[in-house]
């Protein structure tokens, strides 16, 4: 394959503002954005009071961005060699060891921040975290690619409900299960777009071990299962109407066949990565007129 021949900023003169957007774009926006929108979500769904809402999002915000710059900081030679014209690390407008700071003062920032949350939510809040960097360092080479997914997404209603004072709870055991089949969910969509230049860079994950087309059916497939888990859970007790829960069911379902459709016809594309992420939002949405509680 071609290799994409860049130079540093430093050698280039790239400017402040260049390097900035480089590494805003670096920190992978769209799942960063979007793992902390859940987060928000369900801060609000726990009954946080708002400056501890804010805490936990600051917490979950920096623990992403560590996560998407670590993993443009340690695939920059694969990045490179791929010829990916979306990586900045790749393209020479930043360097991987620029990346590699921000990663590690993000890295510090979430540690602190979650801590402050106190010991049990800033624990789960760090579990999230050491998810995303073992799996940006090796493990999403292997057959258990999938498995950090579905613990960093399932353990994610955890950190919000753990920060509930005076008396910490775990979240109801369906919306840790939605979570997780949420999380494997996101992982395959992620990963298809890409699953030619990781097999030729020597990543197998689950994913790639099963192939493009059965990683497309199977994404949706899980959102479909996420949304019975929501349904499910959702229809005992609480405040909410049925048909709101209806309504909910109905408009996950309505994604996850979007998916499907999307999986059959183009199994690699960001679309449905994207209806991915926007399903976990509308489901943190729609869960929120059900009148449950996460616990």
């Amino acid at each position: 394959m071609s290799v994409i021949k860049g130079n540093s900023p430093a050698s280039s003169g790239a400017s402040p503002q260049r390097v900035g957007r480089a590494l805003l774009l670096s920190c992978h926006p769209l799942p960063t954005l979007a793992v902390t929108a859940i987060s928000a979500g369900l801060a609000a769904l726990a009954g946080l009071p708002w400056s501890r809402a804010l805490l936990l999002v600051a917490a979950v915000l920096a623990g992403q961005l560590s996560i998407g710059w670590s993993n443009d900081a340690i695939d920059a030679a694969r990045d490179r060699a791929s010829a990916r014209a979306d990586k900045p690390v790749a393209l020479g407008v930043v360097s991987p060891r620029q990346v590699g700071v921000a990663a590690g003062v993000a890295l510090v920032a979430a540690i602190v921040l979650s801590l402050l949350l106190g010991i049990a939510p800033g624990l789960a809040a760090l579990t999230v975290v050491a998810c995303g960097w073992l799996y940006n360092a090796g493990l999403k080479a292997t057959w258990f690619s999938f498995v950090l997914y579905a613990i960093a997404f399932g353990i994610l209603p955890a950190v919000a409900t753990l920060a509930v004072l005076p008396v910490p709870v775990w979240p109801a055991p369906w919306a840790m299960v939605a979570g997780a089949l949420f999380g494997v969910s996101a992982h395959l969509a992620n990963v298809l777009p890409d699953l030619d230049d990781d097999i030729s860079s020597g990543v197998r994950g689950l994913p790639h071990r099963i192939g493009a087309r059965a990683t497309a059916v199977a994404c949706p497939l899980l959102l479909g299962a996420a949304s019975l888990v929501i349904l499910t859970g959702t229809g005992t007790g609480g405040t909410g109407g049925q048909g709101w829960r209806w309504v909910a069911a109905a408009f996950l379902v309505l994604l996850a066949g979007a998916g499907v459709v999307v999986g059959v016809r183009r199994p690699r594309s960001r679309a449905l990565f994207v209806i991915v992420i926007g399903t976990a939002i509308a489901a943190v949405v729609l869960f929120a007129v059900s009148g449950r509680l996460l616990t």
